[in-house]
């Protein structure tokens, strides 16, 4: 429970932290409660919550976000 944005905040701030300054996170509430909670690394998809893979409530799903960053700024 919750909505949409103390799951965003939460996830940004952990992004943060692993990618001090690298990183620029936008979020935007959608009228229904449930939203299409996506994260995009330079215009790719990397997590989609309307595509089947939920709220960012795992490691494993972490794991792939922080990966895809990586890749993106050449860590």
């Amino acid at each position: 429970g919750g909505g949409y944005r103390p799951k965003y905040t939460k996830l940004k701030t952990l992004l943060e932290d692993e990618f001090p300054g690298d990183l620029e996170i936008s979020g935007e509430s959608t009228p229904r409660t449930s939203g299409w909670f996506e994260v995009e690394v330079n215009g790719k998809l990397v997590h989609s919550k309307k595509n089947g893979d939920g709220f960012v409530d795992s490691d494993q799903k972490m794991a792939k976000i922080v990966s895809a960053i990586e890749k993106s700024i050449g860590k």
